[in-house]
């Protein structure tokens, strides 16, 4: 289904065709008919010969009510740009043709109303000026067709030429994520909250779980209706009607927007392309106040340009927008923004949530175009370098692109190295540009190296230590280091992570404290002496455990790895021929002590060797 817009200057017909068009007065206030003149947005809608269904939204053209027109324009698939013959292109109609130009609406059809009030030499003019207005916009070209609303003259060319336009005009996409841009909201007794809005990018089904944001209500579908009818499903390019359960309607604003629940997130941030309109009678400025419309959302905005100190009239540069307050929007929606004095500029959302940039860098230009206008592979490669690593489906809201287009691409760019996922698919996968990755190898081995030379005795860097130094998140931080330790950057022992290469080194002063300790586990193998009796520190003794000079099987009690060997083969031959062991049978196997003995025994159990059951052993 298709939604055509109409646009143009105040009285120049524009609700008169829509009746001419679809027998239906969009003029539904009884003050717009009372000054008749229409003042909120009117909706209708009639049927083509072939069959197709196609809705008007028509929008005001009074100056005063410019940021209903906003409000309208948005969900559009093409325009009918109206100017009245006997009057020509008039203010308003400049600034809703900007305003189309921005938001690259660019199917369209200019239709020149009250043609029975001019002649044909009139009428010739109007249509040269029409031409002449329209030349570098994304209507220049649109074909013009003359009509009389009121004597129905050249209203069946227009219908024609609407059938030949929507028969060029792409369908809306459908990527499963559904929006609907609330443009009015009301109570109907018996049923409860109705809102209306476009839908775009996804189908909204009865019976369905919603959420509004912002504020993030939750609500059900009860209903929705199209052109009066009642369906079970209503697909992308719809003008909808919604019946939302447990949601009163004084909750709910125009303005607010209706998705499925945990994509989409407001944004009080949001770095954009940003067109400066042709006739702007000063320039955009860095930090200007602006008002800001995207889709029926409207707020105020400061602009923070970044590859530019003014914007001047007809130019394009890059803006971060700093909103008054969180909005839903999402990456390549189009907006606008407004002064008092009238429509500034516009353009496209590149980023939802930036970081905050520092200006005149000319890879952030790079970065933002790539995201703006790149294929899909070059948007994931500019999204993961903008704003860092991010796990699969984080990726994928970022990007903005259809879920199976978007694995593709990503499937493309990890067979050929340009990006790196660690983890498990779907399970705490996170993905790194190929640049952002050897960054963070680069990163590693530089705190294992100044880790290393600082604590040259300690065996490696605690797991934990470099988890907090790296800020990587606990879901992530084990696939990082599997993929780290299969890359040969960094060794993992239990707790800790070392430098492949790398050996403990002691002073002078040291080995010769570790020379005598070793001699002593080799004089009294099965009752040594303590470690802490020799000098010998946590740090030393770790490095002789790592290194396989000794085993530590408690505090203060350490063997060394031919005793210990020699130990446990004598225990577990002496349980196969009695089937269990004691604590005290251990201690007169060795002629050692109770210590020794509780000691050996309690590490067997760890390491699965033995079970106690009651005061004895078993093997497991």
């Amino acid at each position: 289904m298709y939604v055509l817009g109409t646009a143009g200057h105040v009285d120049h017909g524009k609700s008169t065709l829509v009746c001419a068009l679809t027998g239906i007065d969009p003029d539904r206030l009884p003050e717009e008919k009372e000054r008749e003149m229409t003042i909120d947005l009117g909706f209708a809608w009639f049927k083509l010969d072939g069959g197709q269904e196609v809705s008007i939204v028509d929008v005001p053209g009074h100056e005063d009510f410019i940021k209903n027109m906003l409000a309208g324009v948005y969900g559009i698939n093409a325009a009918l740009l109206i100017i009245a013959a006997d009057e020509g292109v008039m203010q308003q109609t400049r600034e809703h043709l900007a305003i189309l130009d921005l938001l690259r609406v660019d199917k369209g059809i200019i239709v020149l109303t009250k043609k029975d009030l001019v002649d044909a030499e009139g009428l010739e003019l109007a249509r040269m000026e029409a031409e002449e207005a329209v030349k570098d916009t994304t209507l220049e070209g649109a074909p013009i067709i003359a009509v009389s609303s009121t004597t129905g003259d050249g209203i069946p060319e227009l219908k024609t030429a609407i059938s030949r336009l929507l028969e060029i005009t792409p369908l809306p996409r459908d990527i499963g994520r559904p929006r609907l841009s609330i443009d009015r909201r009301f109570a109907v007794k018996g049923f409860g909250t109705v809102v209306t809005g476009t839908l775009i990018d996804g189908k909204l089904s009865v019976g369905q779980e919603v959420e509004i944001l912002p504020p993030g209500l939750k609500a059900h579908i009860r209903g929705l209706e199209t052109h009066k009818k009642k369906l079970d499903v209503a697909v992308p390019g719809s003008r909808v009607a919604v019946n939302l359960a447990n949601v009163p309607a004084e909750r709910i604003e125009r303005g607010m927007v209706i998705t499925t629940p945990g994509w989409l997130t407001t944004a009080q941030f949001v770095d954009v392309n940003l067109h400066a309109v042709k006739n702007l009678p000063r320039p955009v400025m860095h930090n200007t106040e602006v008002t800001f419309h995207s889709g029926t959302t409207e707020a105020a905005v400061v602009v923070r340009l970044l590859d530019k100190q003014k914007l001047n009239a007809g130019e394009v540069g890059w803006a971060q927008l700093k909103l008054d307050r969180p909005v839903a929007v999402a990456k390549d929606d189009f907006f606008i923004i407004r002064s008092p004095q009238g429509t500034v500029g516009g353009g496209q959302i590149v980023d939802i949530n930036p970081r905050r940039h520092r200006r005149f860098q000319a890879s952030l230009a790079l970065n933002l175009q790539a995201k703006r206008e790149g294929t899909s592979e070059e948007i994931i490669l500019a999204t993961l370098e903008g704003s860092g690593p991010s796990e699969y489906e984080r990726l994928l809201l970022a990007c903005h692109l259809d879920a199976a287009e978007f694995k593709k691409a990503l499937d493309d760019l990890l067979k050929n190295g340009e990006v790196i996922a660690t983890g498990v698919m779907g399970l705490h996968q996170y993905i790194f540009s190929k640049s952002r990755w050897y960054a963070l190898v680069k990163e590693v081995i530089a705190l294992l190296d100044n880790y290393h030379a600082q604590f040259p005795t300690r065996r490696g860097m605690p797991k934990e230590e470099l988890k907090s130094r790296l800020k990587i998140a606990t879901a992530y931080f084990d696939g990082i280091i599997r993929q780290f330790s299969d890359d040969r950057v960094l060794v993992e022992k239990a707790a800790i992570v070392a430098r492949p290469d790398f050996k403990v080194k002691f002073t002078a002063e040291q080995q010769v404290l570790i020379d005598a300790y070793l001699k002593e586990l080799a004089v009294n193998p099965y009752s040594p002496t303590s470690p802490d009796e020799m000098n010998i520190t946590a740090e030393m003794l770790g490095a002789l455990a790592a290194d396989g000079k000794a085993v530590i099987v408690a505090e203060g009690v350490v063997f060394s790895p031919a005793a210990y060997e020699e130990m446990v083969k004598r225990v577990v031959t002496q349980m196969k021929k009695q089937s269990k062991i004691t604590v005290a049978e251990v201690r007169d196997l060795f002629q050692t002590s109770r210590k020794y003995a509780v000691a050996l025994m309690e590490y067997l159990d760890a390491q699965k060797v033995t079970r106690r059951t009651g005061n004895e052993r078993v093997l497991c």
